[in-house]
């Protein structure tokens, strides 16, 4: 790269002055090796492996010699955390600062598909861009069904069940020269040229002139923008001679055909860096039959030793590496493997009783600092009877933080936002949440839906009003509703909001639910405030944790996606036979991946919980690996 940066840019004097300025350990002949390579290539590195670590260390160093002035380094990562964190490295050096501005860019693989193609191709249109947002968009789409025009779509999906999927999740796909209209996971189940065909790529294509779009539409809109001014492409492979690309494990198969249009022909240096066992995110693209990136190459470098955790987690996590076969190195702090074993009466008690054994056992400067998490694969119960299925199995009336549960009837909306509203954490973000879900539960069967909550009249001698009293009733009493006055509350919260709507209303959800002895117990937070550790452990799922590290981890068992096999159950069956990963059956790869992911977390404490009917059978072979094994339902 001559004329873009020093030639001694990575100068073994300048690595280790940088190493000590930055407060690092030693590094390994193997982060050497990527540091100062100067070549394309790929680097398979194990969790905890300080892969952002290397990252910062290597874009400060290029900073530090970088002399071109129209030329730059172009950072791609996934998501907004991993850019953040990237940037927060970057920045905390005077010449690292550098990066942040023209001609640099670091951001997500979507930002940068958005600055230098799909908002360009989008003004080139005489289009104003409004949302690009998969919600904004749904919201749009349902709203703009209700016109006449759209007559026969919406009869149609009016008549399927969950119908509206199939407009919410229209997107444009880039195809022989042209943008069509498919689906967001699969294909509308009518051809294009059917009525309801047309009138679908009508109202999305009139969304699109609105400027309203999905995320994964600025993909295509920008392989068109590509085909149809091929000079872009050398344009941005000049301005961009370096890229680095991190998470290269969670590329699709679109982002990387885009990256290779814009890179693969050229002189840029393209350095890919990730862990393919942790590819959780699943190629929406596999629907066409595009295979995902490969990764990593053959012949790619590696980072095997971890100095998050020590040998007793790794050896979990080498044995459950599904894709790539993996042995990760513990070189970090001395840990301890788990297992909880309980049963329907006794899941409440698993959060609570790994907070105690993190406690007694993590010094607490250390808790405060790398806060306990627990994690599940599921959010929410599916329509299986079977048990455990989800989060909330374990934890009552959880809900993502930050987002509108997904409650399958009312009254679980309203015990959720009742226990959130006792707490006194946030009783405004408990009445909105609450409020949402009933909109959900009463839908007008034409024109626009129910108001948001701050447009509700506040007299109580109107709909309005006496909707909001009924609201407030919800979450003051939800919890302790027997089912007759549930349905007393209910059939007058229905009279009042068909009042406020003025129109017919279809209902779904009202059905009255028994609450579980835990659930009832969870509303009183007062009660169990003597026994509170002093570091609680947040509940989320593991996709969010992704990146993250704790000082102990939690994973619950849940049920897999296809309602068969239970994760965790799986996971321990596979670490304690030793067996292959690759001969397992697809659904158990894909459960076992997720958790390797939650596994990979903890610095000094993984407990894993399983049913004990699944998981007493393994109780010897725990224990002779070392494990800490704890029958709840005995204690």
């Amino acid at each position: 790269m001559t004329g873009i940066y020093l030639s001694d840019a990575f100068a073994t004097h300048k690595v280790e002055a940088m190493v000590k300025l930055l407060g690092l350990d030693p590094l390994d002949p193997e982060q050497w090796d990527f540091l100062q390579s100067e070549t394309t290539q790929d680097l398979q590195a194990a969790p905890g492996s300080g892969k952002t670590t290397l990252i910062g260390l290597k874009l400060a160093l290029m900073a530090d010699a970088w002399t071109s002035v129209t030329c730059g380094v172009c950072v791609l990562s996934h998501t907004n955390t991993a850019k953040n964190e990237i940037t927060d490295r970057v920045a905390s050096l005077a010449a690292g600062r550098n990066l942040l501005r023209y001609p640099h860019f670091i951001g997500t693989i979507q930002s940068f598909v958005h600055t230098f193609l799909a908002l360009p191709a989008v003004r080139d249109k005489g289009v104003e861009v409004r949302s690009v947002d998969d919600a904004t968009f749904e919201t749009a789409a349902i709203r703009l069904l209700q016109h006449p025009d759209y007559s026969k779509l919406r009869s149609y999906v009016e008549r399927q069940r969950d119908g509206t999927g199939i407009v919410t999740g229209a997107t444009f796909t880039y195809r022989d020269g042209e943008l069509v209209v498919t689906g967001a996971t699969r294909q509308p189940p009518f051809r294009a040229e059917t009525d309801s065909g047309k009138q679908l790529s009508h109202l999305k294509r009139t969304l699109a002139r609105r400027g309203v779009f999905r995320y994964q539409d600025m993909y295509a809109i920008a392989q068109q923008y590509l085909a149809d001014r091929p000079g872009i492409v050398p344009a941005v492979a000049t301005r961009f001679p370096f890229v680095l690309l991190d998470e290269m494990q969670d590329t699709s198969a679109t982002q990387h055909e885009l990256l290779d249009l814009l890179f693969a022909s050229s002189p840029t240096v393209v350095q890919r860096v990730g862990d393919t066992n942790q590819g959780i995110y699943s190629d929406a693209d596999a629907v066409s039959g595009r295979p995902a990136s490969a990764f990593p190459l053959s012949g790619a470098a590696e980072l095997p030793v971890s100095r998050r955790f020590g040998p007793q987690i790794a050896a979990v996590a080498s044995r459950l590496a599904v894709r790539r076969p993996q042995q990760v190195h513990g070189a970090g702090p001395d840990g301890q493997v788990a297992v909880l074993l309980f049963d329907e009466v006794t899941a409440t008690d698993v959060v609570p009783t790994f907070e105690r054994m993190a406690a007694a056992t993590i010094p607490e400067d250390v808790l405060h600092r790398r806060p306990p998490r627990v994690l599940g694969a599921r959010q929410a119960p599916g329509t299986s009877d079977a048990y455990p299925q989800s989060i909330s199995c374990y934890v009552p009336g959880y809900s993502p933080p930050g987002r509108q549960a997904a409650h399958r009837t009312l009254i679980d909306a309203a015990r959720a936002a009742g226990t959130q509203w006792r707490s006194g954490a946030d009783s405004q973000a408990a009445a909105t949440e609450l409020w949402n879900a009933l909109r959900a539960s009463y839908t007008p069967v034409t024109g626009e839906g129910l108001p948001a909550l701050g447009r509700l009249e506040r007299s109580g001698a109107t709909p309005g009003g006496r909707v909001r009293n009924l609201l407030r009733d919800l979450l003051v009493n939800g919890a302790v509703l027997d089912e007759a006055s549930w349905g007393m509350l209910t059939e007058e919260l229905t009279v009042q909001v068909q009042l406020l709507a003025d129109r017919p209303l279809r209902t779904v959800g009202l059905e009255f639910t028994a609450a579980t002895k835990a659930a009832a117990a969870a509303c009183d937070v007062s009660k169990s405030s003597a026994a509170v550790p002093v570091v609680r452990a947040v509940p989320g799922t593991i996709q969010s944790a992704k990146g993250e590290t704790h000082a102990a981890t939690l994973i619950l068992e849940c049920l897999e996606k296809n309602g068969r096999k239970f994760d965790v159950t799986e996971a321990i069956r596979m670490v304690l036979e030793k067996s292959d990963p690759q001969r397992e059956l697809k659904s158990v790869q894909a459960a076992v991946q997720l958790v390797f992911v939650g596994a990979t977390r903890p610095t000094h404490l993984l407990v894993l919980a399983a049913h004990r009917d699944r998981g007493k059978h393994h109780a010897e072979a725990m224990i002779n690996e070392g494990w800490d094994v704890r029958d709840l339902t005995e204690h």
